[in-house]
């Protein structure tokens, strides 16, 4: 029998918003109880707290709306207490639980039937889905069912498993050692590439991971299940003021298993701003100075391993090209400077090319993993080689955390020597694994900062930066099918932010379309009319660990570069033809094509005026324990080690010093190769 991790009364609550967020349910493509039933699944499948404190949550908002009264009134009463005590609020909590409709909207959207248990596999979830409803409803296609040529350009969905990780790397929680040379905390970008250059010197390493491995035959187009599978709190985790969501991968590879495969690099010709911050400088300033030319062999080194190149024009050919039109026909109207002066084009990636066994087929599946193995992400690149490939064969232990480091005797010179670490496993049992050369820190922003807290270390969790995301969608005259395509192919540079095409498939896309009841549904019923694209833009060391999670407070100064960056967005999809605009803010509001450049700049000044006002996100936390030569200014010196140890470094983005303004794999890998390949760091 499957868990039900929301009791009844909880259950009824998720129904009656159910029957209210949406239209009348004879409208819905499926009952308020199948809603409920599928937030069920997919809070079970969430390890930790998380299931628990959203159900806490769900009964303070019944609360607030009126409890019984509310539940047992008709359903304009509720629609009228909901925008009342809710939707139109300035209470800062009361914003907060409004978001809860975008759960209900994903119990909705991301409805999927179960296959044949005598029959599993991914072409036959997929074909249980052909007719499901709520994607008959929209008008959505799962992959294996789009028309396809069969050629280089127009490949058959078909699955790629030739870089799966097999079982023999992965070690179980009963066959765990009592004592490696390397422990390695952390899969993802940074803790992969410091592994798989680690082996190749010959060290002895165990990679520890919290999360699962899911191999591309266990990964499916099954949003509900992947993302509460594959991120750290099942995709809803938030800031300590619930401002902003924070999205961090939880499995083996890391955020690299769930991000879009972006690979920019700090600064490069023809890519980036010419006005825009020049990040090594401001490094530079700060005391934290690393060579441009290093910095660059090690981009080059990793790039190469990745296979990064420029994607094919195929993989944006509707949306993405779509945002690269809209942008010329705009900046052709715009007196702007920084307009004048952006940089425009494709973006460079790690999937495999088109004449390559792995080349991308655009299933438009990247943020839950590519079901189909075509990504070169930390699995199938770093740690395949440092697992099957590297003269001393690493090991992966999944599914354990790190809870401390423990220390030895001192050195001479006093400072600290690493020598164990403590694994807690998921049932709780814990086990102290002794280490005889050092550790690796690299288990992303957030749990870096708190394991070297737990492990004596000061100073750490401070001047965290995140690159923010704010979504835009718009609807176009005709059929966009966005969906059938890379969810990010193209991006204008504009200096102050920039922007990057993105579509979601149904589940990710019905949470991030903004809009209320039977606007939102309707919203969606037009889903193959929908264009989107996002705005990222830097908010620089405003953040610190507080009690294990992230506090992040934005300033005027951010939100008045959010109203510009939402403003430009407005007008380059008004310039694409574009009739209406939905700017992701709490309320919903519509923009309607014939707007003037004045209206829609007062929109959002008059609209924006706290954090609490708009969507955010983020997917590229970093710093926290930066770079710095002094030690009272820095956790880590200029070699990534420690300040004060004689062998711990750290090597995921928690060391970067300020905001880096661009996605972060590429540079987080660069990094961290910057300081393990070829030397022999703890010897």
């Amino acid at each position: 029998m499957e868990a039900k991790p929301f009791n009844p009364f909880v259950a009824a609550i998720w129904r009656r918003l159910a029957e209210t967020m949406f239209a009348p349910p004879d409208d819905m493509a499926i009952s308020p109880r199948e809603v409920v039933d599928n937030l069920q699944r997919m809070f079970a499948n969430i390890v930790g707290s998380t299931p628990r404190n959203t159900g806490l949550s769900v009964v303070a908002a019944w609360v607030v709306l009126g409890g019984p009264v509310w539940h047992f009134g008709p359903r304009g009463f509720r629609i009228w207490r909901i925008e009342r005590r809710l939707k139109n609020s300035r209470i800062d909590i009361f914003q907060d639980m409004a978001r809860i409709r975008g759960i209900v909207y994903a119990g909705y959207y991301g409805h999927w039937l179960d296959a044949d248990e005598a029959d599993p596999g991914h072409a036959s979830e997929e074909d249980a889905n052909r007719a499901n409803p709520v994607f008959t409803s929209i008008g959505y296609t799962l992959p294996r069912h789009r028309t396809r040529a069969g050629t280089p350009d127009d490949p058959m969905i078909e699955e790629f498993s030739g870089n799966d990780l097999p079982d023999t790397v992965f070690i179980s929680e009963d066959a765990i050692p009592d004592s490696v040379e390397v422990v390695v905390i952390g899969s993802g970008a940074g803790g992969a590439v410091a592994a798989s250059n680690l082996a190749d010197q010959g060290y002895d390493v165990l990679v520890v991971e919290a999360g699962p491995y899911l191999p591309s035959t266990r990964i499916t187009p099954h949003e509900a299940r992947m993302s509460s599978s594959l991120f750290k709190d099942g995709a809803i985790q938030t800031t300590r003021n619930r401002d902003i969501i924070v999205f961090q991968g939880r499995t083996v590879g890391g955020s690299t298993v769930i991000n879009n495969g972006i690979c920019l690099r700090l600064e490069r010709e023809g890519e980036t701003h010419p006005d825009a911050n020049v990040v090594l400088a401001t490094w530079q300033a700060l005391g934290a100075g690393i060579a441009s030319e290093v910095l660059e062999t090690s981009y080059a080194r990793v790039e190469a391993r990745l296979g990064v190149h420029e994607i094919d024009r195929r993989l944006g050919r509707s949306n993405g090209t779509r945002l690269l039109s809209g942008w010329e026909a705009y900046r052709a109207t715009s007196n702007d400077p920084l307009d004048q002066r952006a940089i425009s084009g494709w973006f460079r990636k790690n999937w495999g090319a088109k004449t390559q066994d792995n080349r991308c087929v655009s299933c438009g599946y990247c943020n839950t993993g590519c079901p189909y193995g075509r990504k070169r992400a930390m699995p199938e690149s770093f740690l395949r080689h440092a697992t099957l490939i590297a003269p001393r064969k690493a090991r992966i232990l999944p599914q354990a955390e790190i809870s401390h480091i423990g220390w030895g005797a001192p050195t001479l010179d006093g400072r600290q020597v690493a020598t164990s670490v403590q694994v807690v496993l998921p049932d709780g049992r814990a086990k102290t694994i002794r280490v005889t050369k050092g550790v690796v820190v690299a288990a992303g922003t957030i749990a870096s900062s708190n394991i070297l807290s737990s492990s004596g270390i000061g100073g750490t969790g401070k001047g965290i930066s995140l690159n923010i995301a704010c979504p835009v969608p718009a609807l176009m005259p005709d059929p966009v099918l966005a969906w059938d395509e890379d969810q990010m192919a193209t991006y204008i540079d504009r200096g102050d932010f920039l922007i990057e095409s993105h579509f979601q498939p149904p589940m990710s896309m019905g949470t991030l379309v903004p809009g209320w009841f039977d606007e939102h549904f309707r919203r969606m019923r037009n889903y193959n009319r929908l264009a989107s694209a996002g705005a990222l833009f830097p908010a620089d060391r405003l953040g610190e660990i507080k009690g294990g999670k992230l506090g992040f407070t934005l300033q005027e100064s951010d939100l008045a570069v959010l109203r510009r960056a939402l403003s430009v967005m407005t007008r380059v999809h008004f310039a694409g033809g574009a009739l209406e605009v939905y700017p992701a803010l709490l309320h919903g509001e519509t923009l309607s094509a014939g707007m003037s450049d004045i209206d829609i700049d007062d929109f959002y000044r008059n609209n924006i005026s706290e954090p609490d006002d708009v969507v955010l996100s983020s997917s590229h936390p970093h710093g926290g324990n930066a770079i710095n030569a002094d030690p009272d200014k820095g956790v880590v010196d200029l070699d990534q080690r420690v300040h004060g140890t004689a062998n711990v470094l750290v090597t995921d983005a928690s060391v970067m010093p300020s905001c880096i303004r661009v996605n972060a794999q590429l540079t987080t890998m660069a990094m961290a190769d910057r300081v393990t390949f070829g030397r022999r760091v703890f010897d």
